[in-house]
This record gives C-alpha cells, structure tokens and sequence, in this order.
C-alpha cells in the first residue's frame, strides 16, 4: 500500500486526467517531450498517457533506456529492476515514442524542444558527483567516485575503462548511504555470487583478481545521521564472509540519549536496533571485515613511497553539536588503504537556455514547475526526479515525486484548454527536432531497436549463465541498432 502523500498524488493526478479529458475537443494531440529516461521519466509518462489526447516523445543521450534503473541499481538486487517491466509496457504504447542517442542541450538546444512540444518535462537525474575537497583528491590513483565505479560494474560507457587497481587489501568508502553499502558489498562478496548476476563481464574478471579484504564505511555525523535503509543493511551485516565491526556503545548511548525523538521516527530506531543487534557467530571464520566509523572528517589523502598512489587517508576527530552540526575537535587519523571511494552525493547539471541552481545541482521549481531566475514559472517547461528535488530517495520516492509533476502538467493542459483551444495549436514534435541541421547528424534509436540491443544482451548472458551481459560500448549498441534496420529493409 502507498503511503498517504502518494495516494493523495495519485487521486490528483487522476482529476486533473478527468478534466482535461472533458476538454480534449480538437483533433490535433498534444504533444510533451520528456528528457531523461530513468524512472522520473518513464512514471512521469505513465501518468500523462492515461489520456489518450497526448503523446509523450521521450529523449535520452545513450542508446538504450532506463537510467539508474540499468546503471545504478547494483546486480545482485534484481528485484528492484523489475520496474523495468511496467516501462517495457509504456514503451509499447503507440502514443509514446523514444529516442535515444539524442544529447537535448548538445546536439539538439533546449529551445529547439521547446519550441516543437506543447509542454516539456526534464528528468535527465544528477550526472556529476560531489568531491570531498581534501589534499591530493584529484592527483592519486585509486581515488574514485562511488557513482564511477558503479558506473564501471553496471556497464555505463561513460565508465567502461575505469579499471580500477584492487590490489590493495584495505578501501575506504567516504559516505553512509545505500550507494556506499552497495561498494562495500561489490568489493566484499564472494564471487560465485556475483557471477550469477548481471554484472559486467569485465568488472568480475577484475574482482577475481581483487586482493580487497576491508572495506571501511565513514561518516563525519554519528548514527542519527546515517542514510543506510534497513534492507540494505542487514543484508551487507548477513554476509557470511564478512565480519561486521561498529562501536556498539556508541550507538546505543546514542539510542539513549534520543530515545523520545526515536519514538516517533520507527524507521530510524529500527535501523539503530539492526545496527546494535550483535552479528550472528559463524561456523567458519570469517576472512572480511566491514568496519563503520563515525565522526570522521577526511582532510587529506595520503601519497605512497612513490608519490603517485594512495596510501592512506587522513581524518578529522569530530564531535556533534546540539544542530547535529559536525565540528572537528583537532585531533586526527590515519587509515591505512590503496582504495578511497568518495560517495558524498551527487549534483545535477544545467543545460543551456535553462536557468538553473548550480550549488544546488537542481532546477529551481514549485512542485515541478520549473521557474525562471526571478522566481516566476516558466510557462510549460517542468522538471521531475533528482533534477527536481536533489539525489534523495528511493525509487518509490521518485514515482511521488513524477506523480506532482505530471499532475501539474494535466493541470495546466486543462487551464491551458478552457482558456483557449487554439493555445494549443498543432506543434511539429519530434519531426521538427529531428530535422533540424544538428540532430540530422545523430543516429537516433527507436525503442523497438533498443529491443534488439536487449535481445543481444540477454542471448549473450545466457551463454554465460547469467540474465545478461551488458554492451558497454555505445559504437557497439549502434553497430547492433544498424544490424536491425538492414534486416527489416
């Protein structure tokens, strides 16, 4: 059952379906481009194709769809990319078009969207990660972004020749979210587990060879502040491989101390009770550790003998004060390691012709509606998912999050309408996009040829037994897409 604030967008949603439907009255559609197609998007469109006056166009600058759902979610949780599924469902819908290997903002302006949509809605997610600012971050090898190395196992071009050095036995990860957990886990399980999954072939050639042993998990708050689910937690304490080290007294002195805030946040005291619940003895010995620190600020990554690779990260004591602000005390550590993953948070960017939060990594909006450097709304132009609300949340949370801004699209189509038909005259939609002298040089991919890359992928991982093996070269899901056309031709 959805919570409360998702229904009530849900039943919004649907009046504003029922009103613009008792106004559709021309013959003309009306057309809304969509840019991104990760789950923001794909929801986004579900909901505004439940009236059948419009047609969405959605454009995305790879090849093939579905964002974090195909690069982010890690392999060995293929329960949460069941999603996919009702995507596949709205991709099939002839009112919906797709688009991909069409950069919006580079090959094609923005304005050029614009111009040729009645309505367009930017659900193109936070591409750049946050950096930590320290000493030597930018100069050492073995510093990665988690989002890279993520990017790297789950087959993302941008980030097939990453090939990051594991012959270290210690990593740290600077971070306390699911993202982090997710590293953690990829570096520290065994490998016939991963095997089974679609992880890239590459990646688990590397971890093979890994010499990872302990991974270290930091955080510059305490155990208040941790962005960990339950879920994902007890998974990576359950791994059998694995020991799982945390200053227990810690965090129940913090219970404690909070305990009639907790009282009425359940999700959070559940999470403290899992993380002081001692970890179950094993049979065998467990050869891994997983160790979780908290009030620790990195101030400095710390060269080799040879000045070019990490050694060791440098970290500020901190103590909390009463706003949960970190402040450092002076006093600092060293942690031995060959690997630091920064996983601080991610950043959307702008596009030209957009106005757009720089510090914050999002587009300013009311409730999706996209708003100018005055504040004022932008006159149908919408935002959706991260882009909209920052890089928080869960895939659950992001259906909310489309179902406000696809409201406020139905919602505005209908105003739109009763003020006046002819407002929304007949518009070119991707016909004119697409024909523009820039775009003309851009292959773009129909989402019945991304099916071909799929049907490949999927063939080629069953030879390897797993669901499949991702194509992580964007010259090689065209050369595929090509392969398509000249068969049916």
């Amino acid at each position: 059952m959805f919570p409360p604030s998702i229904r009530t967008n849900r039943r919004l949603a649907v009046h504003a379906f029922a009103r613009l439907y008792s106004t559709a009255t021309s013959a003309h559609p009306i057309k809304v481009a969509i840019i991104g197609s990760g789950p923001a998007g794909f929801y986004t469109a579900h909901n505004l194709l439940k009236n059948e006056r419009v047609q969405v166009d959605m454009y995305e600058s790879l090849p093939v769809p579905f964002g974090l759902v195909r690069f982010g979610v890690a392999p060995d949780h293929p329960e949460v990319k069941n999603v996919i599924n009702k995507f596949e469902t709205i991709g099939a819908n002839d009112r919906f078009q797709f688009y991909g290997n069409i950069r919006v903002g580079d090959s094609v302006p923005l304005q050029a969207i614009q111009s040729n949509y009645h309505y367009t809605v930017l659900s193109y997610g936070a591409s750049e990660d946050r950096h930590l600012g320290i000493d030597n971050e930018d100069s050492l090898q073995g510093i990665h972004s988690a989002r890279s190395f993520v990017g790297w196992y789950n087959g993302h071009p941008d980030f097939k020749d990453l090939a990051p050095n594991l012959d270290t036995e210690t990593a740290i990860v600077v971070g306390q979210g699911n993202v982090a957990l997710d590293v953690a886990r990829i570096l520290l399980s065994p490998i016939e587990e991963l095997e089974k999954t679609d992880i890239c072939e590459h990646a688990l050639e590397a971890l093979r060879k890994s010499s990872v042993k302990h991974v270290h998990i930091v955080g510059r708050r305490g155990p208040l502040q941790i962005a960990f689910t339950s879920k994902e937690l007890r998974e990576i304490m359950g791994m059998p491989n694995t020991r799982f080290i945390i200053d227990r007294d810690y965090v129940e002195k913090t219970v404690s101390e909070h305990k009639a805030a907790l009282t009425k946040d359940r999700p959070r005291k559940r999470l403290l009770e899992i993380l002081v619940k001692p970890q179950e003895p094993a049979d065998s010995p467990r050869p891994k550790t997983l160790t979780v620190h908290f009030l620790k600020t990195p101030r400095a990554a710390v060269p080799d003998s040879s000045g070019a690779r990490l050694a060791a990260v440098k970290f500020e004591d901190n103590e909390l004060r009463d706003d949960a602000v970190a402040v450092g005390t002076g006093s600092f550590t060293e942690i031995p390691a060959g690997l630091l993953f920064r996983s601080v948070g991610y950043k959307g960017t702008g596009i030209p012709g957009l106005h757009f939060d720089s510090r914050r990594g999002v587009v300013p909006n009311n409730k999706g509606r996209a708003l100018d450097s005055q504040g004022k709304i932008i006159p149908r132009l919408y935002v959706a998912g991260w882009l909209k609300r920052g890089p928080t949340g869960v895939i659950a949370t992001t259906m909310h999050d489309a179902n406000e801004t696809s409201t406020m699209v139905l919602e505005d189509i209908h105003q739109d309408l009763e003020a006046k038909e002819d407002a929304l005259a007949s518009v070119s939609g991707a016909a004119g996009v697409l024909g523009t002298s820039a775009a003309k040089a851009v292959d773009a991919v129909s989402f019945s040829e991304w099916k071909a890359i799929d049907a490949y992928e999927r063939e080629q991982g069953q030879k390897l037994g797993k669901p499949r093996e991702k194509i992580v070269s964007t010259e090689e899901m065209l050369r595929l897409v090509h392969e398509a056309r000249a068969a049916k031709a």
